[in-house]
């Protein structure tokens, strides 16, 4: 029985491969609900599991072969395993890492998962190479601890950031440690290029948060608004806004239009944001407000107001900030956290009018 399940594995193994990828993404998709969620992290954890245990042994496997043992039926069973397990991390990178994203400037990180998640197909050959599942597992492992740890933690920062760098080294040494125990002439002949491969990948992921291109995980943005006013009435919040067509924003920023606001001389206007953050999680955060120099093509800064959030909410913790003395042209809100890590921008441009505009009530999430 199990030797013709075998032989049909074989022989359908580029759509087997293709269904565990798919199995994967399906996965993700009903587990990740929430980044701070147990499931999420359980999801995360059976996924190391299987990559420390399928490429390892798969690692002994061949190290046995090399010295002329037979090959157990069950050896094709070890690069599936692997090919779901890292297909289920680059889909749910891309759920949590594409929520938190700004996207004008986290699209080089997103595109790097994006190619890293379809090449896990295209290249499933490789799956049973060892430098190149053990460099893409260093990056999963580095990858997930850059938001696991601000959950366990509850902090976020640079520091938090260095202290994932460090996680992921730790458990890749452990797994090279046992990688160099199961097959040692084997893994000998292939540590040098797992050292460069997980090196260059520590050296682009850094490169990426210090250019403030990695998106800011754990924190996402769930709502954020430009309005004429906002007030709090109990636990809802309050906004008046200009009256807009279907087209309107947000679907304009989408097709890079941005909505109109009519201000009167001398009026307010108020930066709305809902950030979600992971329970017990408390930090700062700070809206931006620029105004666009014509002259010298470069955002300026006129203001810049923090105010303190927790985490928990689904909906995000929510706050505002004002600005007056607004002058016509071109203008944007980032949503920031204290030391400078992109959460949202709301683009946008005002016209200023002799009278105020119409205005309607909504209920902000």
């Amino acid at each position: 029985m199990f030797q013709r399940l075998f032989a049909w594995m074989n022989r359908h193994e580029r759509r087997l491969s293709g269904a565990a990828m798919a199995a994967g993404f399906t996965i993700d998709q009903i587990f990740f609900g929430r980044v701070d969620l147990w499931q999420t992290q359980a999801v995360f954890a059976s996924y190391v599991v299987i990559c420390f245990l399928s490429i390892a042994l798969l690692h002994a496997l061949e190290a046995r072969a090399e010295r002329g043992a037979a090959q157990p039926r069950w050896r094709p069973l070890l690069p599936f395993a692997t090919q779901f397990a890292l297909g289920g991390f680059w889909s749910g990178f891309i759920v949590f890492y594409g929520r938190s994203a700004v996207w004008g400037a986290s699209w080089p990180f997103l595109l790097f998962l994006a190619l890293v998640f379809l090449g896990n197909e295209v290249f499933k050959r490789y799956h049973d190479r060892l430098v190149f599942t053990s460099v893409l597992f260093f990056f999963a492992l580095y990858s997930y601890a850059i938001f696991a740890l601000p959950v366990y933690l509850s902090a976020i920062g640079t520091g938090v950031f260095l202290g994932s760098g460090l996680v992921a080294i730790a458990a890749f040494g452990l797994f090279t440690i046992l990688l160099r125990i199961l097959g040692h002439a084997r893994f000998r002949a292939s540590v040098w290029r797992i050292r460069t491969g997980a090196l260059l990948v520590l050296l682009l992921v850094n490169i990426f948060y210090f250019t403030n291109i990695l998106p800011p995980l754990p924190l996402a943005a769930k709502s954020a608004g430009i309005y004429h006013a906002v007030e709090k009435s109990g636990d809802v919040y309050i906004a008046f806004a200009e009256p807009h067509s279907w087209y309107a924003a947000p679907w304009r920023a989408v097709f890079g239009q941005v909505p109109t606001l009519s201000v009167v001389p001398g009026a307010s206007l108020y930066a709305y944001s809902a950030v979600f953050a992971p329970v017990a999680l408390s930090t700062t955060i700070v809206h931006e407000w620029q105004r666009y120099d014509a002259t010298g093509k470069q955002w300026i800064t006129t203001s810049a107001i923090s105010f303190p959030i927790a985490g928990g909410r689904d909906g995000g913790y929510r706050g505002y900030s004002v600005k007056a003395a607004l002058t016509a042209g071109e203008w944007r809100v980032n949503v920031k956290t204290a030391d400078g890590r992109l959460i949202a921008r709301v683009p946008f441009f005002v016209k200023l009018v002799s009278l105020p505009p119409p205005q309607e009530e909504i209920s902000l999430p």
